[in-house]
């Protein structure tokens, strides 16, 4: 009689943990801050998941950009870091080196890496592994507005930095800043690469040896000096952000800014009214732009991989990648959403996009974060007055070096 009670009293218990809900997975994003829209997209992507997957949560992290690599880091070696991040994608060779980055080709099918334009996926490839999916891609133009260059003699926009000089020159004799010079926060080295690249410089050597210290690369930072000294910048660039030049843009008080196409749907809400072009980023001798992909990556640490990938196989699906894409203002990086009419009847995207065969990307090297950092400082001392753009670029291109291993 004991044994066949126990036998009853186990099937109740068994009984019982069936009719208990299974306990939900919570996956952990951390995403960066594009807009005002940012939040609130992952938020509602995140509803929609679990009401499909009610065994996961996903909680969603928003941290600026240009905290977030120091955030990431921090959170890495305290072993507090979420499941999957937004990472900007010049930072994943570092990542993957240091074993940071999980290799996902395992969790993806064949149908799943169709759903990418091939060119935007390479990027996260290293080492023949897949590391990072493309999640926001962008190139580089000139943003004018039009009452100030159609005052100043270009209703059309400029085309060369001779251009641009001289329609900040007119606009600064009404009073107004000609030309947005970037100097602070994300990307100043990439500010200063537009300039250089136009004149046929390049940034690293076929040896990955720095090679921004060039006479191009001099000759970019002497124009940009000489507008700077000339008042035809907005006054102290050091202080500004991109978000800063872009809010004084919006706000009609600078004439040319080169930004990414995410400012189109920016002046959209915030300022309806304003009448602006896009033109290519200026040619010296040459044309070229910047082009960039953000990355997702999932962490080697993460203890819920699959969940985290479901998680991920959904945001890369269609509806929630036109969403995203539309709504932050980016280019398109999968098949469907290239398909979807807010891109394919979109003029003032398409001069973003015919621009991508010129593009450059930043270099995938070790130490790419050191070299940018040094060829920022050397930015922000030109600008300062503390250096001249030869003794700024030559340093700079000697700590480039050693962050490089050459």
């Amino acid at each position: 009689m004991g044994s066949g009670w126990k036998r009853v009293a186990a099937a109740a218990v068994l009984a019982m943990g069936l009719a208990l809900p299974a306990r939900a997975e919570t996956v952990r994003m951390t995403v960066s801050y594009y807009s005002a829209a940012t939040g609130p997209y992952f938020e509602k992507m995140a509803a929609a998941f679990h009401a499909a997957n009610p065994s996961i949560d996903v909680k969603i992290e928003v941290v600026n950009w240009p905290s977030l690599l120091q955030k990431l880091q921090t959170d890495i070696s305290g072993g507090t870091n979420a499941d999957v991040s937004i990472i900007g994608t010049r930072w994943l060779l570092d990542f993957v080196k240091d074993g940071i980055a999980e290799p996902l080709d395992g969790y993806m099918t064949g149908g799943f890496k169709d759903r990418f334009i091939g060119p935007f996926l390479k990027p996260g490839q290293i080492g023949g592994k897949t590391y990072g999916l493309p999640i926001a891609a962008s190139a580089r133009a000139m943003f004018y507005n039009k009452a100030m260059l159609t005052k100043a003699g270009f209703p059309n926009g400029p085309k060369t930095w001779d251009d641009v000089v001289a329609a900040a020159e007119k606009i600064k004799a009404d009073g107004g800043n000609g030309f947005g010079l970037m100097a602070k926060g994300t990307e100043v080295d990439v500010y200063f690469y537009y300039a250089m690249w136009s004149y046929g410089g390049e940034v690293l050597d076929a040896n990955q040896k720095a090679a921004f210290d060039s006479p191009a690369g001099v000759k970019a930072l002497t124009l940009y000096k000489s507008m700077l000294d000339r008042g035809l910048t907005e006054p102290g660039p050091t202080n500004y952000t991109r978000e800063d030049l872009q809010n004084l843009f919006k706000q009609g008080r600078l004439g040319m800014v080169i930004t990414a196409p995410f400012l189109i749907n920016q002046i959209a809400k915030e300022a309806p009214n304003l009448d602006y072009g896009i033109v290519p980023v200026p040619e010296g001798s040459t044309s070229a732009t910047y082009a960039v992909t953000d990355s997702v990556v999932m962490f080697h640490n993460s203890k819920v991989k699959p969940a985290a990938w479901k998680w991920l196989d959904f945001l890369f699906s269609k509806e929630p990648r036109v969403a995203f894409t539309k709504g932050e203002g980016f280019l398109p990086t999968t098949k469907e959403e290239a398909a979807d009419p807010a891109f394919t009847q979109n003029a003032r995207l398409k001069t973003f996009v015919d621009l991508l065969p010129k593009a450059r990307f930043a270099p995938t090297v070790t130490g790419w974060e050191d070299t940018a950092k040094a060829v920022t400082d050397a930015v922000q001392s030109v600008f300062l007055g503390s250096a001249t753009p030869e003794a700024a670029l030559k340093a700079a291109a000697a700590r480039a070096n050693q962050s490089l291993g050459k």
